[in-house]
């Protein structure tokens, strides 16, 4: 149903650096790259998250409620996104441990303050 996700970069070459390093704990890279935006994948024609400079040229800002989910695969695959993210800079926003009896979430805000959450769907 998602095509792609966008967040916004006040140093899209930081941003860059962050998610290429980050998303490859997942089979994520780039998959296509244009002066301002960069949209990252798995594989071409699933879903995308895009990292860019606002197309207006104001300030970048992250809005209150907005959040980028990606899966870890498993409760270690979240933590060690949450652990990978912290190193190359984000700042803890809650950290890694079961939420709900199904849910898994570990939370960070990137570089540029926008929040991920790296989850896992448990059985019931």
């Amino acid at each position: 149903m998602i095509g792609y996700s966008t967040i916004g970069s006040k140093n899209l070459d930081k941003a860059v650096a962050f998610y290429d390093e980050l998303l490859t704990l997942v089979g994520g890279k780039q998959l296509m790259a244009l002066d301002r935006i960069k949209f990252y994948g798995t594989d071409e024609g699933g879903a995308m998250l895009a990292v860019c400079t606002p197309a207006d040229e104001g300030e970048q800002s992250c809005g209150n409620g907005q959040m980028i989910a990606i899966s870890g695969g498993s409760p270690e695959g979240a933590d060690a996104l949450y652990n990978k993210a912290i190193e190359l800079g984000a700042t803890d926003a809650g950290e890694p441990g079961q939420r709900m009896p199904f849910f898994y979430g570990a939370y960070v805000n990137d570089l540029d303050g926008n929040k991920l959450c790296f989850f896992h769907m448990t059985p019931a």
